[in-house]
């Protein structure tokens, strides 16, 4: 029961949360050590509030679970964890995530309530809405980088790494959503009532569009951001970002992967390869060419 509990709490999508580090990456304070374990810390508590999440999403989509080929093997619907433990693990979770998170920053726990506010009413009834469901995913990225901002003393993060967030969020959702459609043409509907709203052309579109703003907004964080380098050396990243998209892109439309986006990034060695070229030049360029 244990692990039927742990497999329901979805740690492979504590990668998500990784956006809480954005704040203490871009704003230069890395070698900070009181700023890196506040952060570290927010995080843990993030992982903690998303797992409670999953388990609310997991009691809510019982039924239509059981539908789909894949999620009726999730341990709820297939019976392996009983829906009280579940009950009793979302009661526990919130009473510890809520005052630790308190103890870090009055603002980030505000933000904690509002990403628990905004994930149930998704799993009631946004994600049911078509576009809508994937800018309420997009916005629940911008409050991760927005809780990461408040556990540090920001001095100058970008409002266009909030506009990448957004857009590279959405290119996500979308892709994810054309990722399920093309998975299940046929009666897709009893699995995902949502993707009635969709077609396939539809999401191509807007994979265009939030695609080529993922690139624009990035574009312009690089050479119009206080307190980059001077030389304009952070435009020599952009390679890496227009590598990353279109290989997502290759990986949904020609592989007919992205359902789950976690997977994809777990599973893929060029993609893995271009984030960590990516990263590691970010760090070179703030931390010792700068």
């Amino acid at each position: 029961m244990a692990l039927a509990l742990l497999k329901t709490m979805r740690p492979r999508q504590w990668l998500k949360n990784g956006f809480l580090f954005a704040p203490l990456i871009f704003d230069r304070q890395l070698g900070h050590p009181q700023a890196l374990i506040h952060t570290v810390l927010g995080f843990l508590l993030f992982c903690m509030l998303s797992s409670t999440v999953y388990i609310i999403n997991d009691l809510v989509d019982i039924k239509a679970d059981r539908q789909h080929p894949q999620k009726r093997l999730r341990p709820l619907a297939s019976g392996k964890l009983p829906a009280g433990v579940a009950r009793l693990a979302i009661v526990i979770l919130l009473i510890v995530v809520f005052p630790l998170a308190y103890l870090l920053s009055g603002d980030f726990t505000l933000l904690a309530g509002l990403y628990l506010i905004i994930n149930v009413a998704y799993s009631i009834w946004l994600k049911h809405v078509p576009i809508l469901d994937v800018l309420v995913l997009a916005v629940l990225y911008v409050v991760r980088v927005g809780a990461g901002v408040e556990l540090i003393n920001v001095t100058s993060f970008s409002p266009w790494l909030y506009g990448f967030t957004t857009f590279l969020a959405l290119f996500l959702g979308v892709g994810k959503r054309r990722a399920e459609l093309n998975l299940l043409p046929n009666g897709a509907n009893a699995q995902r009532p949502v993707l009635e709203g969709y077609s396939l052309p539809l999401l191509d579109q807007l994979i265009t569009i939030v695609s080529g703003m993922t690139l624009i907004t990035y574009s312009m964080y690089t050479f119009s951001a206080e307190k980059l380098p001077g030389n304009h050396t952070m435009m020599l990243t952009i390679p890496f970002v227009i590598y990353g998209i279109f290989r997502y892109l290759y990986l949904v439309q020609v592989k007919h992967s992205g359902e789950a986006p976690e997977d994809v990034l777990l599973t893929d060695h060029p993609l893995q390869v271009t984030i960590l070229l990516w990263g590691l030049t970010i760090l070179i360029i703030f931390y010792f060419l700068g």
